[in-house]
């Protein structure tokens, strides 16, 4: 009997290892082999034009009193001027004054046009970490092959980009038998709901349907992804969810020296740790799937196995992506709390005490479910929950990985920058794309740029800088989807 069962178990470990590595052994690349062309040659006064750029102060505040519209007309006469071949020939028009949308007339109408995106605002520079900065901020400065300033990074580099490879495809006389929108929206860091939700609505009340969008939010990473040494262009097909939730409670207050058993501020404490010690369930959402399905192939064996077999071995994967902040942040709703309110005076016991947390949300959630979740962790119907902030998001919809648009943007990427494996990802911040999703079922979310440990710091930090290369390499970038994608 002893033997039978051993045997058994054996011929079922067999058939175990089997499956396992008949899955490997059919687990391909899929980087299609792409020729780089050859380097064109950019307009010479492209830096000196971005510099320019980041020396515009177009910063969206917290606080809508604190606009300066002055530097968003600069940057608007900014546009027009260094860029007269685009104003001119190709349509514009301005929303709520400083979002541009322009159309580039193709010459074949039975086309649905493309649509590039870019953000012209930037977040501010608090006045107390000015100091930090090795150079101001807002000076454009170049220095060692270098441009540095607030927007270098996010999101300048699309804006510039798209307009100088406009600008240098008109100078040669190119049109292209696709339309081609350029959208450029002016408060993309506070929401977009004045710039892309209005230039979104516009184009819908037209009756516009886009073939495919194409945003910020992934770029090329190097260094950074675990278990690939090559450089990694990682292409977002999705974005999480935003929602901010406001837990409140009011309890009797008093004076400090006779406290009662707990305060407002003792269960709100206690509310905020069930939160942080009961994350959401991790899983891998299908973004992340892809991810893995076209990296996977280029680890090492090892790493191979376990993704070839990820419906198998998905806790395995999912513990590697737990063990750091990006790597959680793609596998679950993440729980962040960010605001606490209470209290006024040190020997006072305050009534009140409010807490905001925010939740980037996971495809296939919803703010309803993240809601319900909540309070069944905390399970204290003392405690109030809200949704104070103006600002929510759901979670997009998954962009498809075999249509011509990522194909397009796929292939365009290795032409430009030789020996970088090409990969679909979940973004998790959000950007401006969202209002398109009425007008296309594919949005794709790259800037042209590498991204590195340290570079990668700086984005809405210090010192946020690009090296002219990256800038010229943008610039050719966009050149090529445009023309890749205008057939």
């Amino acid at each position: 009997m002893i033997k039978k069962i051993l045997l058994a178990a054996l011929v079922i470990l067999i058939g175990i290892v089997a499956i396992l590595l008949f899955n490997v052994l059919n687990f391909g690349s899929k980087q299609p082999p792409v020729e780089t062309i050859d380097k064109r040659e950019v307009n010479e006064k492209a830096t000196g034009n971005y510099s320019r750029a980041l020396q515009i102060k177009t910063v969206s505040p917290e606080d809508p009193a604190d606009f300066d519209s002055t530097q968003f007309n600069l940057f608007n006469a900014f546009l027009a001027e260094t860029y007269p071949l685009t104003d001119s020939i190709l349509e514009k028009k301005l929303f709520n004054q400083f979002s541009h949308l322009y159309k580039w007339n193709g010459s074949n109408p039975a086309l649905n046009p493309t649509l590039f995106m870019g953000h012209i605002d930037v977040v501010p520079v608090m006045e107390e970490n000015i100091e930090d900065w090795d150079v101001d901020p807002f000076g454009g400065e170049v220095k060692d092959g270098i441009i540095w300033g607030r927007g270098a990074i996010d999101d300048k580099i699309s804006v510039v980009g798209l307009m100088e490879a406009v600008e240098l495809l008109l100078s040669e006389g190119y049109k292209p038998k696709r339309t081609i929108y350029l959208a450029f929206g002016h408060d993309e860091e506070i929401g977009g709901v004045n710039g892309a939700q209005v230039m979104s609505k516009y184009l819908e009340d037209q009756g516009v349907i886009l073939d495919f969008v194409m945003d910020e939010g992934g770029a090329i990473a190097t260094g950074i992804v675990d278990g690939i040494a090559a450089p990694v262009a990682v292409v977002g097909i999705a974005e999480k969810g935003f929602l901010t939730v406001e837990l409140g409670i009011k309890i009797e207050g008093g004076h400090s020296s006779m406290p009662g058993p707990e305060t407002a501020i003792d269960v709100l404490s206690e509310a905020v740790v069930k939160l942080k010690r009961n994350p959401f369930p991790a899983r891998l959402s299908e973004p992340v799937k892809q991810t893995l399905r076209y990296l996977g192939p280029e680890m090492s064996f090892t790493r191979k196995l376990a993704i070839a077999n990820m419906y198998f071995l998905e806790s395995v994967i999912l513990s590697g992506f737990e063990a750091s902040p990006s790597g959680n942040a793609l596998i679950r709703t993440t729980t962040s709390p960010t605001i606490f309110n209470s209290g006024v005076k040190d020997n006072i016991i305050p009534q009140y005490a409010s807490a905001k947390i925010n939740f980037r949300i996971l495809p296939g959630e919803t703010g309803e479910t993240v809601t319900n979740r909540v309070k069944e962790v905390i399970d204290d119907d003392r405690i109030e929950l809200s949704a104070p902030q103006d600002f929510t998001a759901l979670p997009s919809a998954v962009s498809d990985v075999n249509s011509k648009g990522f194909e397009t943007i796929h292939r365009t990427i290795k032409e430009i920058f030789p020996g970088v494996i090409v990969a679909p990802n979940l973004v998790v911040g959000g950007t401006d794309s969202r209002y398109y999703r009425n007008l296309t079922l594919n949005i794709f979310r790259f800037n042209p740029m590498t991204l590195n440990q340290e570079n990668i710091k700086t984005f809405h930090g210090l010192n946020e800088r690009l090296p002219i290369a990256e800038l010229e390499n943008a610039i050719r970038f966009y050149v090529r989807l445009i023309e890749n994608s205008a057939q």
